[in-house]
């Protein structure tokens, strides 16, 4: 079972992105609906993804 966790500066809000980070995969889902279930992409693309956008 995937360890869902959110921003820190999401604050008590339920509006936000959950993410869980695997080994190969990390997975994303909306806090509001968490049963509706989510996506993953793999960690390489996720990292380039970050990069991006520290880089914007």
């Amino acid at each position: 079972m995937p360890e869902w966790r959110k921003s820190s500066h999401s604050g008590n809000d339920s509006d936000c992105v959950e993410l869980a980070v695997g080994t190969n995969a990390v997975s994303l889902r909306d806090s509001k609906c968490p049963e509706a279930g989510g996506f993953s992409v793999s960690a390489d693309s996720f990292r380039a993804f970050v990069r991006s956008l520290k880089n914007d």
